[in-house]
């Protein structure tokens, strides 16, 4: 068994920041690519960031300059650095992650999702 589970997520004022961590358990063998979704009030999910195995970033265009994706891999933990948050981030956030299980299973795992109201 795989379980991905985020954390960090409270509520804070709009201009501020705020770190969200996502761990990775079980039974892993090796993990792969790691991404961060949201899904905003009314909105579908989006895709926000994405680490991938060979260590290139990216992100959707609304939070370039502002959000930073990062790993860990010690400690199978991604993190998503949120600087100068506005309301429009509003959302709860998930993580997505690609892992080989060992039992050399491959597949897509998420975590239940962490909310972030951006609010004064």
């Amino acid at each position: 068994q795989v379980q991905v589970m985020e954390s960090g997520g409270e509520l804070v004022q709009p201009g501020g920041s705020l770190r969200l961590s996502c761990r990775a358990s079980g039974s892993i063998f090796r993990i792969h690519t790691m991404r961060w979704y949201r899904r905003a009030p009314g909105e579908e999910r989006e895709l926000v960031a994405v680490f991938t195995s060979a260590g290139d970033t990216s992100y959707v265009d609304s939070v370039k300059g502002r959000f930073t994706i990062s790993r860990d891999n010690a400690k199978n933990t991604i993190y998503l650095e949120m600087n100068n948050l506005k309301r429009e981030d509003t959302a709860v956030y998930y993580c997505n992650v690609d892992i080989t299980t060992i039992e050399f299973q491959y597949n897509t795992y998420w975590g239940q999702g962490t909310l972030v109201p951006v609010s004064s």
